[in-house]
């Protein structure tokens, strides 16, 4: 266990690349995914983040998330529509957090247009964003979850652009915002750049008082975790946001996997 539960002061926000589920895979793959599914339901019960922002979740997928965690709701939809293509989803404990809006917006010059893709990349990208009311603390914020493409640098700037024009919209500029997404790109990317050195937000891991972990990449691809590889997973947050500690929740050697990427951590004080 990385962090646990959150007290009521503070939010445990996870984001996690589950690894699409794939009929190519046999039993004893590292890429099988009834293999992996107990893996990932045991990490979830045990961390039972108060948001989670999932990527590249398969609707046969997210049975496993929500029986993991019985008292989440989940907000989005698959990037083709419907149940369709992989969800950029996001969970949330629905006793603490009330959900007052959410959407879903497509990575492209078209963002309400369902499936589209405009910037050269051949798969099409999504983020989901929801606004929440914290329970607690009465505090009002946004939680923005997305996947950017893994092939072309234009469109993940692109998709940066967009995302950055969201969190600094009417509908959410004066809120708090916490953004969770694999972005695959690393930390200092062009993406990165104009989302944090030029942009909005700031790069929880920079920000945060505590790192508790050392800073293993965030793709491991099912092998040993190594300190100092790219980071492409990452945790943004408008200025306002207070992150105490964050952390990568890589496996250790010769253990197996829920997922070829390494879940993000961290722990949240929004007032």
């Amino acid at each position: 266990m990385l962090f646990g539960p959150a007290d009521p002061k503070h939010l445990h926000l996870m984001s996690f690349n589950i690894r699409m589920a794939s009929d190519e895979t046999r039993p004893g793959d590292s890429d099988h995914w009834p293999d992996r599914a107990p893996l990932l339901d045991a990490l979830l019960r045990t961390e039972q983040p108060t948001l989670l922002g999932i990527q590249e979740g398969t609707f046969p997928q997210l049975p496993v998330v929500q029986r993991a965690l019985p008292g989440h709701r989940m907000v989005g939809s698959g990037r083709e529509g419907g149940s369709a293509g992989e969800h950029a989803a996001i969970f949330f404990d629905a006793e603490r957090l009330h959900l007052e809006a959410w959407d879903q917006l497509w990575l492209s010059d078209t963002p309400r247009l369902v499936g589209s893709r405009t910037w050269g990349n051949q798969v099409t990208r999504i983020l989901t964003w929801a606004r929440f009311r914290d329970a607690v603390t009465g505090i009002v914020f946004a939680h923005v979850n997305t996947h950017f493409d893994h092939e072309v640098e234009h469109a993940r700037v692109r998709s940066a652009g967009l995302l950055a024009g969201l969190v600094t919209s009417p509908e959410l500029a004066e809120l708090p915002i916490l953004v969770t997404g694999d972005f695959n790109s690393p930390a200092l990317s062009p993406a990165w750049q104009a989302l944090v050195a030029r942009g909005p937000l700031v790069d929880l891991w920079e920000s945060a008082d505590r790192r508790v972990t050392p800073a293993w990449g965030s793709f491991p691809d099912y092998g040993p975790p190594v300190e100092g590889a790219e980071r492409i997973d990452w945790m943004l947050a408008s200025p306002d946001v207070h992150a105490e500690k964050i952390g990568i929740g890589a496996v250790p050697a010769g253990r197996p996997a829920p997922s070829d990427h390494a879940p993000l951590h961290a722990l949240i004080r929004l007032g």
